[in-house]
């Protein structure tokens, strides 16, 4: 793509934020509900690497922060960090800096920028958060390429780009909605419209109305939001093998997807041994190709790359696991309680030992070792790993 139609693509996709600000959820006066455990550093963190960072003082960037949502989180819920959101569009720019004030996240610095031209900031980032951008790039691979050489040693870049296979009915209505507005392409509110009269007037078993109303409804009432994924006039979908075309592109190490229970074969095949054995011999992307293919419902990809070096700790000796200190994670609902919302808020139930275990480690919070709070709460070291794996238990290796 010749840079005079780059820059006509990113004109019309900051027309559109303009015209719809996205995402539109509310102004509050308060910090927002709930958490993102991806959105943490110290999560995002022990996800990437089996424990939790040494220092919590990092810098932050949101590249394409839009209406500031993703900001607001990621300044409440990392009160030692430096965040920084950069944004295309300057009508939804201002929305971000209102959300922002109006919730006390004062320690974040906006700007007016391309993610192409994110080199313009000085330093690197800890965290690169960029959610529902590169999709919507003429270039997704200059993107990305823009972003890794902004990411620090040791850092992380989290990304989210669409999926085609579960994206595929809207990329139908897209197309549709395209072809009846001919030359009017580019009034997104006449794009909105005719795509209303369509949605109204298809019968109510037809394929893609079925698929919107399971999916998309409660949230594409809102005009902002259909606009966004039915009249946007950039958008790119990722299959498994075009997707790691754009990772390979960043030149960053690939460290895994933040959903892994999907990514996990044995879900849908284990019922059929001699199958599964041979998805087995298949090279990892071979593999989530063939999850893709066999569970077509996933929409979006959502990861972690990283600049090396990253060590993971996979907690596997004994000694090593009773010396590390544990705190309980915070990105917990319904906490305390046996039966609670895990990270991804997942019901979770655990038993009286485990339960006891995780509330000595919500109150000492990393200042015992695992030796000495089963001494008090005795619990199977399995049963520890266990909870480190499900992300509720956040742990310290000893110094050495």
């Amino acid at each position: 793509m010749s840079s005079e139609n780059e820059a006509a693509v990113s004109a019309a996709v900051a027309k559109l934020y303009d015209t719809y600000p996205f995402p539109p959820e509310p102004l509050i006066d308060e910090p927002p509900p709930g958490y993102n455990w991806r959105w943490y550093w110290p999560t995002a963190y022990n996800f990437c690497t089996g424990r939790l960072p040494q220092t919590e003082q990092v810098k932050i960037l949101d590249a394409g922060c839009g209406s500031g949502v993703g900001t607001e989180y990621l300044v409440h819920l990392n009160p030692h960090a430096q965040v920084t959101g950069i944004d295309l569009s300057a009508g939804t720019l201002k929305v971000a800096q209102e959300r922002c004030q109006r919730s006390g996240a004062d320690r974040v610095t906006f700007h007016n920028l391309s993610i192409y031209d994110v080199d313009q900031l000085e330093g690197q980032f800890d965290l690169i958060n960029c959610v529902g951008v590169l999709h919507h790039m003429p270039d997704p691979i200059r993107g990305i390429q823009a972003l890794a050489n902004k990411v620090a040693p040791g850092g992380l870049l989290h990304i989210f780009v669409y999926a085609a296979l579960g994206r595929w009915e809207i990329s139908l209505m897209q197309e549709a909605i395209a072809m009846l507005q001919g030359d009017r392409r580019g009034d997104y509110r006449d794009g909105v419209s005719v795509g209303r009269q369509l949605f109204d007037a298809l019968p109510e078993n037809n394929r893609i109305v079925k698929r919107d109303k399971e999916r998309w409804a409660l949230e594409n009432h809102q005009d902002e939001c259909f606009a966004d994924m039915y009249v946007h006039p950039q958008e790119v979908d990722y299959t498994i093998d075009t997707l790691f075309e754009l990772i390979d592109a960043s030149g960053l190490e690939f460290v895994g997807f933040s959903n892994p229970t999907y990514w996990d074969l044995k879900r849908l095949i284990a019922k059929a041994p001699d199958v599964m054995k041979r998805a087995e011999e298949l090279d990892q992307r071979a593999q989530y190709r063939l999850t893709e293919l066999l569970d077509p419902q996933l929409t979006h990809y959502e990861f972690f790359l990283a600049r090396p070096p990253l060590t993971h700790t996979d907690w596997s000796d004994d000694q090593q696991l009773l010396a590390a200190s544990p705190t309980l994670t915070p990105c917990l609902s319904g906490w305390p309680s046996r039966s609670f919302f895990n990270p991804d808020y997942q019901l979770v139930q655990v038993s009286e030992n485990e339960y006891a275990f995780l509330q000595a480690c919500e109150t000492n919070a990393g200042q015992k070792t695992i030796a000495d709070l089963i001494e008090a709460c005795p619990l199977e070291l399995s049963a520890i790993r266990a909870l480190q794996t499900q992300q509720l238990l956040l742990l310290t290796p000893a110094t050495p």
